[in-house]
């Protein structure tokens, strides 16, 4: 049995790239589904980018929490690279779209938050060489 909050990706530090799937209220969902959907959904946020940085959002840290329940509705909390990105409307909606690509998530819903504020240290190392920040 889980225990009642159970993360299933590794988290990583706040500096880096963090998205976990996290399991509110214990799972009866089986282990490696949660692995499945976990993987998944990386690979779905990977296609989704910002369009003035060729980055995409989960290279960038733009992803903060990411939780799924039981009855597997996806709750995930992200943010902006700055509060007034001219796609701050758009941008969780293509999030919620590419999340829902992901087989067995019957519900997904994007909150945009902006604490702690995004900062270019959020960014994994892969989004560093991209961009040529080393």
């Amino acid at each position: 049995m889980m225990s009642e909050e159970q993360t299933v990706s590794e988290e990583k530090p706040v500096e880096e790239t963090v998205t976990a799937v996290t399991v509110t209220g214990g799972s009866a969902l089986p282990e490696e589904e949660l692995t499945r959907i976990t993987e998944d959904l990386i690979g779905a946020l990977k296609t989704v980018y910002d369009p003035e940085i060729p980055v995409d959002i989960y290279e960038l840290g733009l992803i903060y929490k990411v939780d799924l329940d039981d009855d597997r509705n996806l709750k995930i909390d992200m943010t902006l690279t700055a509060p007034g990105c001219p796609v701050a409307g758009e941008l969780p909606v293509w999030v919620e779209n590419a999340a829902s690509t992901v087989e067995g998530i019957q519900s997904v819903d994007v909150n945009m938050v902006f604490e702690p504020p995004w900062t270019p240290e959020r960014m994994s190392e892969e989004a560093q060489v991209a961009l040529n920040w080393w």
